[in-house]
């Protein structure tokens, strides 16, 4: 990739775009495309004003729903790349704060079903 991003072209908003990397992995033949499906969300963050939408949007989202967006802990616990014990331990040397009150909820949750990971 790095190799593709020293020979392209700044935009037209003088950025190197992931675009161009992507359509020059396509025209290589070695680029897999899939249709993001209902749930999914492409967020552009290439300005201030798209950087803050995105940031509005995932703030909403967490909100209304009681989940964390891209919580990489919550994710590892449940495909079961970590243990409960490992996951306690995360929680246990995390600082005090929102997302690590979030954390002990999954735990708690967990513990409350008597299950393994991918009980939820």
């Amino acid at each position: 990739m790095v190799d593709i991003a020293k020979n392209l072209k700044p935009s037209a908003r003088g950025e190197l775009e992931i675009t161009d990397v992507n359509l020059t992995y396509l025209n290589k033949g070695n680029l897999n495309v899939e249709l993001l499906g209902r749930g999914y969300a492409w967020l552009d963050t290439g300005t201030p004003d798209s950087l803050l939408d995105a940031s509005n949007y995932i703030a909403t989202i967490e909100r209304r729903q009681g989940l964390k967006i891209g919580c990489i802990e919550e994710v590892a616990f449940r495909m079961d790349y970590i243990d409960s014990k490992q996951f306690e331990k995360i929680i246990d040397q995390s600082p005090e704060n929102e997302y690590k009150k979030y954390l002990k909820i999954i735990l708690r949750e967990h513990k409350n079903r008597g299950r393994d990971n991918n009980g939820f």
